[in-house]
């Protein structure tokens, strides 16, 4: 897959964010609740700047041979907009792209909730989920395709570390991913 082709699949993704005036006003209740909540986020919302670093490949699950062929420092980052609620928890839409395991660009866009808890004026943890879209080269050769996964952060100030883990099968998955955010 070329460079163009990723940086037009990211554009496609982030554009699914960017709703026209009014966009809400039809749905029923239930989503018109999610559908104004995104757009809040996307109007409202401060800027993020994403920077994945690491995937660690659970060592129960995999040979000593396939972990070393493994690509585990997962370079990339992204955009996204975020706010923290009336609650204080934090919501926010994102858009990054990195290199897989197989050093191979994997481009995703979502959705992302922590529900907070504040330890100190400046330093906070948090637990929750993301709901995305994502393609993978040796997944549908790239066809985007949903999922969601549990998500922790710790942060101070404006940045915060987040983490994920991919379950799966012996040899597949069973992954844990590790990102940072910055807001600005």
């Amino acid at each position: 897959m070329t460079a163009r082709l990723h940086a037009a699949l990211l554009s496609l993704l982030l554009s699914l964010f960017a709703l026209p005036a009014h966009a809400c006003d039809d749905m029923p209740s239930w989503a018109k609740s999610a559908c104004n909540r995104l757009d809040q986020i996307w109007t409202e919302g401060g800027n993020d700047m994403y920077v994945s670093g690491y995937a660690w490949h659970n060592r129960a699950k995999y040979s000593r041979e396939k972990i070393d062929s493994f690509n585990e420092l997962a370079w990339g980052g992204g955009y996204g907009r975020s706010i923290y609620d009336e609650d204080g928890d934090w919501q926010g839409l994102y858009a990054m792209a990195f290199l897989d395991s197989h050093s191979k660009v994997q481009p995703i866009a979502g959705y992302g909730f922590l529900k907070i808890g504040q330890v100190s004026d400046n330093f906070r943890l948090g637990a929750g989920y993301t709901v995305f879209l994502t393609a993978r080269h040796d997944i549908m050769s790239y066809v985007p395709f949903p999922g969601i996964l549990p998500l922790v952060s710790a942060g101070y100030k404006d940045a915060m570390l987040y983490a994920t883990y991919i379950p799966g099968s012996s040899g597949a998955g069973n992954v844990l991913f590790v990102f940072g955010r910055w807001h600005f």
